[in-house]
């Protein structure tokens, strides 16, 4: 709150002041101290008049207009009264002998009520002159009073009465009260019911302790109100709002109650207000504020709600503390009076005046100033004190201008201190409604019409520099008018807005509404224009279009008083329109494809009397009625705040944030938001809105980065179109708004595009009719299309039609097609002649295919049958004919018949004719077996073909009938046999019982039988003592040891095979008893009769014991070797060494050498046979010298090799053996055909020797005879090639692909060129088989772990 004046008279230093401001104006305050006089300032504190009066003021009230100040002085009779309109004071005699005490007047009319002394009462009629003197009213001094709305006067005396009286005098009631009463109030207290009685309570503080309330149509109830001791004593109270009071206690409680009966006696409101006293409070009902000052400050309370202090004032030099507070009626000014005589006035509610100029404001602060801002560009402040309070302010880039009434003050904004000139102050020939300038006219608006004139021109250029608008009085009364820096517009109340070019004063353009405009509001260079007409639309004006293209503004609010254009550079488009309590934010959207368009972004509450005066940049600044600027922030632009903070909104704000920017037309920003936390739906926004105001560019970096690529690819195909219709066409394409894409292409230099839009829409009807305005060449294409189209959802007739229009008779494949159709078409609508004709001719089978379909389907048989022949669909054609019973041309077809369904058909209908074999034929192809195998059995007596099948087929029900036939025939075998196959093994295995037939149940369920299944057969076998079968099928059901003692109770002619099934036992059992068992059988310690060591040696193996199956191995072998079964020997060892490998156990020392030398024996037959005598006499020697190993054949091997040897040219060797030959144990055994040579060698030695080559030991390289086994210089155990026996060389190796034994590459090959097995484990082997290996050192590896 700002202090606009303070009055401090001499005369009335430490004295209380009584004060009263004009009723309704407030233009004056009228002052009364201790002196004899009456002092009236206007509102601005200068003083106007004085009153002298015969002794100190007691009493003076204005009348209701504020017109005449009634005055009472103490020791005078007289009334005293000053017209403030023509500043005259005149005196009026009351007739009264005694002094005045009171004085009023009524609220209505020109009545004065006057109180004396001593209770008398005058009534003076202003008006008439007429005085009502009513004598002994009360006994004692009227101090207080109150007139109602209907003339009725309460007042009270210090005889502690209260009368009511009529505007005559006459007494209406009267009521003796407790205390003297004070401060009488007439009003309506709140009832339920709205009640039309007016003012029916009075209202008085008692003994300033009670609040009585007195009902004057009910005197008898009255209501009193007492307060809290601590609250102190009542010091005044005022009624407000609906039925509620104040009330102000002198401890500086402040209390607000209700006089509503059900809320009566209740607080509604309380506070503190002041420490330690409260000397007044104030209510002003124009500005809803409640005032209250005590000890030495004022709180301003909003009467809406009571807890907001709006105002703290303190005037900490008045020591003595306040007095008295009383507001304007207008509630513009406060005044508060002191104990020590001083008078404050303070502003509380300015006229809220205001204008902008782009980013330059002007706005009132106080009565007499004006303060010119620029926070945009950041100027600082100037205030100009002006010299009346203005009803208009004006501002331009350079100047300001107030006013009133027809007279306006001119100001030029300078850089200097104090940051203005006054230029002059003009008169007009009206009173001035609004003024507008710009850097060099001012425009002013003065009944219905615009002067239009320089600010700083000379005078008597003046005259010449000045115009009226309109020229002409026909052309209507200007209602509103708006000044750009180039051009004057105005609207008139005929419904034209006018746009005149200021330089040469000419009318530019003319625009006729046809209502009256009321107001109109340019853009900052007056391209743009909104007017408000008189039946509260908004209308946007495009002056600067050739044609002045006018839109309504959509939602526009009926309250809407004003509009404001975005200052801010970049935002050209943008405009808010406002009311008391919102603010609309539009966007115009010049460059759309839907065309120029205005739309409403939303709207922001604004605060209670605000009035907007600039828009920059989404930044509302709003006229307080303090004086004051307020910032307020569009809630349109709330993106704006985001762009710069980094907070993340929830999605459905960004959402909304992301709406308002793309309205805006903001897209980078709206860009940055998605970039931020969009989601798909918000990235699709963004891109349509770049579509819609073909933003082409930006439009494809969105949706390139929401990953779009169809859109992206699409656009980028637009890119570089001029013509603007045709990219918008393109555009609403891609938005789905096929419509105005058509319109916008028709209107292009390419329409054609229309058609083509349209054609890969499928929009065949549009297509037509526009292939018939652009490209006729197109139309039999586009009618095919559309027949097809109409085909597909069954409107045959014009899709015959159509068909037939798109005949081109020179392009063949499109005329097939057609033709196709017109097939197809012909047939669905009856036509089938006509139809099947044509579909015969045509080159495609497809199409006899779909219409033999449309045939069938219309239960032509024989004509699809037909068709579907023609079209070689033989096994459509085939059941079409089946449905036709037509027998005979089905099995023509039949051949050609590749679905079993056709077969099984024609079979069944053979069947029934009696013609088995083809059935059974037809059957057969048909792939069902059981029937073929029942016409087989049962008609054509043909079980060989039925057993095949069965064979074949596996089929379950057809082993059942081939079993059953069988059965009549007593072959039990067979019929077990199927009955198994059938998978009936329950009736298998009784008819087995049954007939003794159950080894070959048993040969015939083999792997597929049941645990079941083989403990029931093996019960069998155990009845009928076979132990052999009953031990195997024991075996199978896992019953080892009953197995194990079948077997062994064997007979011993079956004997080998029960001890080989009584091992394989014993080896899956895994059972120590039975293992122990076993061995004491075979040992012979059950029976006296030792086994084949080879049963053990089986044993073993089977129980993976292979160490003691390696000890046997060695056993038999020897064995063998000693009866002279060498190849037995061999294979037995063989057999245990590659077991031995395999389960990675390292190899007896013994059975290798035994199997080498047995290996070496072999060799001997192979190479002799063979003719290659060095390598038969080379291992005929390591035989010879290992010769006690082959006891059964000592004789027949020296003997050999003395006789190889000799071949070999090895005579030393040869000569060496005989002479063993001639031993006398061995000399007899010798064959008497070598005997003479053998002794002839003996007696004449010859001892030459063929020397024995070298080779290098595979492990170190040391030069050895080739078959040397061990390297005297590395003491390896060589590994001997299976071919020769020779040591294996590295650069000669490869190996056996069956038992992986080594050999000499070259010498292997030369051995398979006769052989066809390899020497060590028999297996059939070919030379390409073999292959040679470059690395041979895991072989090596392995050896060497061996040993």
């Amino acid at each position: 709150m700002k202090s606009v004046f303070v009055l401090d008279d001499k005369a009335w230093a430490g004295s209380s002041l009584l004060y009263k401001w004009q009723k309704s104006l407030g233009n004056y305050i009228a002052v009364a101290g201790q002196d004899n006089s009456v002092k009236v300032f206007d509102r601005h504190g200068h003083k106007w008049t004085e009153l002298n009066l015969p002794g100190h003021c007691v009493g003076m009230d204005w009348d209701k207009d504020g017109d005449i100040l009634a005055v009472i002085a103490a020791k005078s009779s007289s009334i005293y009264l000053w017209d403030a309109s023509v500043n005259k004071t005149s005196q009026i005699e009351s007739g009264m002998r005694d002094h005045m005490s009171f004085i009023l007047w009524s609220r209505t009319g020109p009545l004065l009520a006057v109180g004396t002394v001593k209770g008398n009462l005058l009534i003076y009629n202003q008006q008439t002159s007429r005085k009502i003197p009513v004598l002994g009213k009360h006994t004692k001094k009227i101090t207080c009073g109150c007139w109602s709305n209907q003339n009725l006067l309460a007042l009270g005396s210090e005889d502690n009465t209260l009368s009511i009286s009529n505007h005559e005098g006459d007494t209406i009631r009267q009521t003796t009260l407790r205390g003297e009463p004070a401060e009488i109030c007439f009003s309506a207290m709140k009832t339920d019911e709205r009640s039309a009685q007016g003012e029916n309570t009075v209202s008085l503080s008692v003994e300033k302790k009670i609040l009585m309330l007195f009902n004057v149509l009910d005197p008898e109830n009255r209501i009193e109100l007492t307060f809290q001791r601590h609250y102190g004593h009542i010091v005044s109270y005022r009624w407000y709002g609906d039925g509620y009071i104040l009330i102000g206690f002198s401890h500086g409680y402040f209390v607000v109650i209700s006089t509503h009966i059900r809320e009566i006696g209740q607080e509604l409101y309380q506070a503190h207000n002041h420490k330690d006293s409260l000397n007044s409070v104030a209510i002003s009902p124009a500005v809803n504020k409640a005032a209250s000052c005590g000890d030495n400050s004022i709180k301003i309370h909003e009467l809406s709600e009571l807890k907001d202090i709006s105002n703290v004032v303190r005037l900490d030099d008045e020591t003595k503390g306040l007095d008295q507070l009383c507001w304007t009626d207008d509630g513009q000014l406060l005044a508060v009076s002191t104990q020590k005589g001083t008078l404050h006035v303070f502003l509380t509610k300015l006229p809220i005046l205001g204008d902008s100029f782009g980013t330059r404001l002007a706005y009132l602060t106080s009565l007499l100033e004006v303060t010119v801002s620029n926070q945009v560009e950041g100027e600082s402040p100037v205030a100009i004190e002006v010299e009346v309070e203005p009803t208009f302010i004006a501002m331009g880039p350079y100047h300001v201008a107030v006013g009133m009434n027809n007279r306006a003050w001119f100001y030029a904004l300078v850089d200097h201190e104090p940051g203005f000139n006054k230029l002059k102050d003009i008169e007009y020939l009206g009173t001035i409604a609004s003024m507008c300038l710009n850097a060099d006219y001012a425009a002013a608006l003065f009944e219905g019409k615009v002067q239009l004139h320089m600010i700083e021109g000379r005078d008597q250029e003046e005259k010449k520099q000045m115009k009226l608008f309109p020229d002409d009085d026909r052309k209507g009364r200007i209602l509103c008018h708006a000044l750009t820096a180039d051009f004057l517009y105005y609207g008139t109340d005929s419904g034209n807005v006018s746009c005149v070019l200021v330089e040469d004063w000419t009318t530019v353009s003319s625009y006729s509404h046809s209502v009256s405009v009321r107001k109109v509001f340019p853009d900052l260079n007056g391209t743009r224009l909104v007017f408000i007409d008189d039946k509260n639309g908004g209308f946007l004006l495009s002056t600067a279009s050739a044609t002045d293209s006018c839109s309504e503004l959509p939602n526009f609010s009926p309250t809407i008083t004003g509009v404001l254009w975005d200052n801010w550079h970049a935002d050209r488009g943008v405009f808010v329109a406002y009311d008391d309590d919102k603010v609309y934010t539009y966007a115009l959207h010049k460059t759309t494809i839907y065309g120029p368009r205005v739309v409403l972004v939303g709207s922001t509450p604004l605060l209670f009397s605000q009035k907007p005066l600039l828009l920059h940049n989404g930044d509302l600044t709003c006229q307080t009625a303090s004086g004051k600027t307020s910032e307020v922030t569009l809630s349109t632009h709330s993106f704006l705040k985001h762009s710069t903070s980094t907070s993340s909104d929830s999605p459905p704000e960004l959402s909304k944030q992301l709406g308002q920017a793309l309205k805006l037309k903001r897209f980078h920003e709206a860009l940055d938001l998605c970039k931020l936390a969009g989601s798909n739906s918000d990235w699709a926004e963004l891109g349509k809105a770049c579509l819609v105001h073909m933003e082409v560019e930006l439009a494809i970096q969105v949706y390139r980065m929401s990953g779009n690529v169809a859109m992206v690819l699409s656009l980028q195909g637009i890119q570089g179109r001029e013509d603007m219709n045709l990219r918008a066409g393109h555009l609403a394409m891609f938005l789905g708004d096929y419509n105005l894409a058509q319109d916008l292409y028709l209107s292009s230099s390419y329409p054609i595009a229309a058609l083509e839009m349209r054609r890969d829409l499928l929009h065949w009807d549009s297509a037509l009719m526009l292939a018939k305005r652009l490209a006729e060449d197109q139309i039999s294409f586009i009618s095919k299309e559309y027949a097809v189209h109409l085909e597909f959802i069954g409107d045959y007739v014009n899709a015959l039609a159509h068909y037939e229009k798109g005949m081109t008779h020179n392009n063949k494949e499109h005329d097939e097609a057609c033709q196709a159709g017109v097939a197809r078409m012909s047939i669905r609508m009856g036509d089938i002649r006509r139809g099947a004709a044509q579909a015969i001719q045509h080159p495609n089978r497809v199409l006899k295919k779909e219409c033999g379909a449309i045939l069938e389907s219309m239960k032509q048989f024989s004509e699809a049958a037909q068709l579907y022949e023609k079209g070689q669909y033989y096994d459509k054609a085939a059941s079409v004919y089946i449905r036709c019973k037509n027998w005979a041309k089905v099995g023509e077809l039949l051949p050609h018949v590749s679905s079993p369904k056709i077969h099984l058909q024609y079979a069944k209908a053979k069947e029934a004719d009696g013609k088995y074999k083809e059935a059974a034929q037809a059957y057969e192809s048909a792939k069902d077996w059981d029937n073929m195998i029942r016409v087989l059995l049962d008609h054509l007596n043909n079980p060989e073909d039925a057993v095949r099948i069965v064979r074949e087929t596996q089929s379950i029900e057809g082993a059942k009938m081939v079993a059953r036939f069988f059965l009549l025939l007593n072959d039990y075998g067979s019929a077990i046999h199927f009955l198994v196959l059938s998978q009936c093994n329950d009736e298998a295995f009784q008819l087995a019982q049954q007939h003794g037939q159950m080894e070959v149940y048993a040969d015939i369920i083999g792997p597929e039988a049941t645990q079941e299944d083989y403990q029931s057969i093996a019960l069998y076998f155990e009845g009928e003592k076979k132990h052999l079968q009953a031990g195997k099928f024991f075996q199978k059901c896992g019953q080892y040891s009953r197995a194990l003692k079948h077997f062994l109770q064997c007979p011993n002619t079956e004997d080998n095979v029960a001890v080989e099934m009584a091992i394989e036992t014993v080896g899956q059992a895994k059972d120590g008893s039975l293992t122990n068992q076993l061995i004491d059988y075979l040992m012979g310690e059950s029976d006296g009769m030792p086994k084949d060591a080879k049963y053990l040696f089986r044993l073993y193996m089977a129980l993976q014991q292979y160490r003691e199956a390696a000890r046997t191995a060695i056993i038999i072998a020897r064995e063998e070797q000693c009866a002279g079964n060498y190849r037995n020997a061999h294979d037995v060892l063989f057999s245990m060494y590659t077991e031995l490998q395999a389960q990675k156990i390292k190899i007896p020392a013994e059975m290798a050498t035994n199997l080498m030398i047995l290996h070496s024996y072999l060799l001997v037959k192979i190479h002799v046979k063979r003719g290659d005598h060095l390598k038969g006499a080379r291992m005929l020697i390591r035989v010879s010298n290992n010769i006690s190993k082959f006891p059964a054949h000592v004789v027949p091997i020296l003997t050999s090799a003395v006789i190889e040897c000799h071949r070999a040219g090895l005579k030393n060797s040869s000569f060496s053996f005989a002479a063993m030959l001639m031993r006398p144990e061995y000399r007899n055994e010798i064959d008497p055909k070598y005997r003479k040579k053998i002794e002839a060698m003996v007696r004449r030695p010859d001892t030459s020797e063929l020397e024995e080559e070298t080779t290098p030991c595979p492990f170190c390289g040391f030069q050895l005879p080739q078959n040397e086994l061990l390297c005297i210089s590395c003491k390896n155990n060589l590994p001997y090639c299976i071919a020769t026996g020779r040591h294996m060389l590295k650069e000669d190796w490869s190996v056996c692909p069956h038992c992986e034994f080594p050999a000499l590459y070259s010498q292997f090959n030369l051995l398979l060129e006769t052989e066809k097995v390899c020497p060590m484990c028999s297996e059939t082997l070919s030379v390409q088989q073999v292959k040679k290996i470059s690395d041979c050192s895991p072989y090596l590896q392995a050896d060497e772990l061996d040993q």
